[in-house]
């Protein structure tokens, strides 16, 4: 599976962005779809995951409550609406596939198969 991740930018902090995921090639809603981030000089970190069907979702402490994870099988799309945007949230976004089905796996960035190109997330203070 091909994975495009967009709408990454500059923003104020406290402001908002959605960032979306758009898949070609095999089956779409056979994989859990992940984000992580990698800011500079730091290692990449989980962000947030969904399962195949949408009904489960996990994220990072640093952002849980203020960003969602969703998916559109329909469309191929996942998203990650992120609200309350801090400067610490700076950092390129990237979207990932796996075909683990299990919530173990998902934090964890080595279990995921294929990648996208990332965006960059820009927090002014």
């Amino acid at each position: 599976v091909q994975l495009q991740a967009s709408g990454g930018g500059l923003v104020q902090a406290g402001g908002s962005l959605r960032l979306s995921c758009a898949a070609s090639g095999r089956s779409f809603n056979s994989f859990a779809l992940g984000w992580f981030r990698q800011a500079p000089g730091k290692q990449r970190e989980f962000v947030a995951a969904i399962n195949w069907s949408g009904d489960s979702t996990y994220y990072a402490d640093s952002v849980k409550g203020r960003f969602t994870i969703s998916r559109d099988n329909a469309k191929s799309t996942v998203y990650l609406q992120m609200n309350s945007l801090k400067p610490e949230d700076t950092a390129v976004y990237y979207c990932a596939a796996t075909a683990y089905n299990s919530p173990g796996y998902y934090l964890k960035s080595n279990y995921y198969g294929y990648w996208g190109q990332g965006t960059l997330v820009t927090v002014s203070s």
